[in-house]
Formats: C-alpha cells, structure tokens, sequence
C-alpha cells in the first residue's frame, strides 16, 4: 500500500524537532505548500568547512536534519566549502583562526564526502563546491558583492564586535566570510538554509545578500550546538570530548557510556529518531527507580553504535563492555610492550607509554589507588615485574599488558 505523503503542516511539525528556531515558520509552510501544489521540491543547503578530517557526532545534529528534508521529498545540497576553509570561519571565535592548505582542504574534504553517506541518502545528495563558483568570480563581481553590506552591520556580530571594542586583531578576510557564505546562496538559489546557532548571523546575511540579487531569501533553520563528553563545551575534536561516526563500535559505545545522566537524554533528543514520548517514558521510569540510568545509556549506545556500524556490531561493543568494565575483565586487543628491567618507576614508565600526560599525573593516580597491577592496586611508585605477562590498570579504560623478559 502506498503511503500517504504528509501534509506541509505535518512536514513543518516533523521538522521542529531538534530545531531552535525556523526564521520566518511562515514563509517555510508556505513554501511546503508550494512545493507540493507543483511538485517542485525546496533547495536545501548546508555548508561544511573541511577545517578536520573527521566528521563527529556533533556535526550529525545538523546532517540528520538534512536527512529529514531528504525524507520529506526535497532536494539537499552538501555544501563543502572548499574555498571558505582556506579564510576559516570567525564565528564565535576570540582570534584569527590560521588559514588552511588548498591541500589539506582537498584532503578533509575527500573524508568528508565518503563519511557522510552514514546519514544522508547518496541517491538524493548533491555534493558541491563552493570553489566552483567563487574562483570564477571577477575581481569587479568580488567588490560588487562587498558592497552590498556594511561594516557597520558587520560589526554588530557580537564575536566581531568583543574583538573590536577589546582591540583586538580582526582580518578583512574575517569581515568577508559572511558575504562568501550568503553568495553560496545565491549560487545555489536556495530556498532553505541550515546550521548551528552560532552561524545565525551569517544566515541572516544570505536572506539580505539574496534579496540584492533579487531572489526570494531562504528560510533559516537553526540546530542546537551539540555538547561534547564533558557535558560543557562544544563537541569538538580539538578539545579531544567528541565521538567521530567512523570509530571502532567498541570505542564509540565506551564513550556514549561516559556521558553524565543529565547530558543523554539531550542525546537522545539530538541524536536519535526515537519519539519524543518514548524518550519522556523512558526519562521518567529512571527518576521513579523503575529503570537504572546506565540501562538508560546502553539503550542509546546500541541505537547510536547500530547506526554507524550495525546492530550487530553494536550488541557485540555491549558485550565487551560490559565484560571489561562492568565484571573487571580485560579487553581483548590492548596495546602491548617489552621490557628487561627488573625494576620501573611507574609514574614515568606510564608517560612513556603514552598513558599519562605527565609524570606528575601518574604520581598522583598512584597515590589515588587508581592503578591496579593483576586485579590488585599499586601502592608504590616504584614496582617490580617478574618474569612474564603482566597487565596494567590505568583508570577505568586504559589498559597495557607489560612483557617482561629476562636479561
């Protein structure tokens, strides 16, 4: 039986979820209602500067409301901004962010378009970049696009305008990145734009630089910006709080299971397509006792883990976690070394190995009891190994099997 398509103020509803604001609703049902009068499908486009190589799940918030158009019928642009990476997106940031390689854009980018199939349907994506139209444009066309804005209103940013007023570098290339972003929608004519809440500005000013053009301004969709594992800070692969969609299943899970009780239900709002009522169920079995939180946590680990790998994968990352750090088991594939020292220091040994930061971090996990030797804890900094395997305890999830071998 075919289904029945949703009616635009169904679309609208199902795109709500996840979003923190659609500039203007209105002008978005209208444009649904068109739509499928003529069966003309919205332009929509997202814009992805290749600064990393890896796509994390902080990105997916954005792509899975990609997605959700793509299921409603629309057509979805991946803007890969190959060009705007090389001047580096100012948003939010308190100084100059240094300017890529033409090489190492084209190399993130490659990761970028290979990774992202994870989410978005490949028949129904259409990859671009925004090269392709901003390196043919004259020097005239670039002044004529400059001066369809100001400095004044460029200096209402509020990152822009802390920088300013605190005397602070700020490049003209930073000034005219919004301006190369809002072309990109001209480029493309786009009828809808996504992105974060920090890139609310330089949506803003598309819808402005696309009335100069004399096209209808898009309709504005912003997303949370998804907190990393720390529960504080933005995801982010710089501050090392992130989960990237291509990690092993068994690394991915261990991770999820880090979260703090409060962060996953944000994740689970976020990250997952389960119904808003089943997520409420389940936040209220955990606050009467009915459900433990950490089976909270493994039920969004699975959904999360499933999708990038298979649930396979996922039920088999479950099963290993919990034999490691729930039963006090040891992983099966640790890392391994060799040594012919009757006697080490272990805080030292630790950082050479790549286990502590510093010398000073692993004295102090020693005088915490948080290194165990055979199931039992280290006491002393200075240790003696036998003959044999050994395997070392840091923490809760790092682990180093230690052959000792005689001289």
């Amino acid at each position: 039986m075919k289904k029945t398509p949703l009616s635009p103020e169904e679309q609208l509803a199902y795109l709500r979820r996840g979003t923190v604001e659609i500039i203007e609703e209105e002008e978005l049902l209208e444009r649904l209602k068109l739509a499928q009068e003529t069966g003309r499908p919205l332009r929509v486009k997202a814009g992805f500067d290749p600064t990393a190589p890896d796509i994390h799940l902080g990105h997916t918030v954005l792509i899975r409301k990609m997605r959700h158009f793509q299921e409603l019928g629309h057509e979805v642009y991946f803007l890969i901004g190959d060009f705007t990476a090389m001047i580096g997106d100012p948003s939010g940031r308190s100084e100059t962010r240094p300017p890529l390689t033409r090489e190492q854009v084209l190399e993130n980018a490659r990761t970028y378009a290979q990774q992202v199939f994870k989410i978005l349907d490949p028949e129904k994506t259409k990859i671009v970049f925004n090269s392709q139209w901003m390196s043919s444009l004259t020097a005239e066309d670039f002044i004529r696009l400059c001066a369809k804005y100001t400095v004044a209103r460029m200096l209402e940013r509020e990152d822009f305008k802390k920088r300013f007023e605190g005397q602070r570098p700020i490049g003209i290339h930073e000034l005219v990145y919004p301006l190369i972003q809002a072309y990109d929608s001209v480029a493309l004519e786009a009828d809808v734009e996504l992105g974060g809440t920090d890139q609310r500005f330089n949506l803003l000013v598309g819808r402005e630089i696309q009335r100069e053009y004399g096209q209808r301004p898009q309709v504005i969709l912003t997303v949370p910006i998804l907190e990393g594992l720390d529960g504080v800070q933005k995801m982010s692969k710089s501050l090392g709080n992130y989960v990237g969609i291509t990690e092993p299943p068994g690394e991915m899970f261990g991770k999820l299971m880090s979260i703090s009780d409060e962060l996953m239900w944000r994740y689970y709002e976020l990250l997952t397509d389960i119904a808003l009522e089943e997520i409420a169920r389940l936040k209220d079995e955990v606050a009467k006792g009915i459900l433990h939180p950490k089976e909270a946590k493994k039920q969004l680990a699975l959904e999360i883990v499933s999708r990038f790998h298979s649930p396979e994968a996922a039920k088999k990352a479950a099963e290993e976690f919990e034999r490691v750090f729930a039963r006090g088991g040891v992983p099966e594939d640790i890392p391994t070394v060799e040594i012919t020292e009757d006697k080490i220091w272990l805080p030292g040994f630790l950082k050479g190995q790549g286990l502590v930061k510093s010398s000073s971090e692993g004295r102090r996990l020693v005088a915490q009891g948080a290194i165990q030797l055979a199931g039992k804890k280290i006491t002393h900094e200075e240790i003696s190994l036998g003959p044999g395997e050994h395997v070392l305890r840091v923490g809760k999830k790092r682990f180093l099997k230690v052959i000792c071998k005689p001289r």
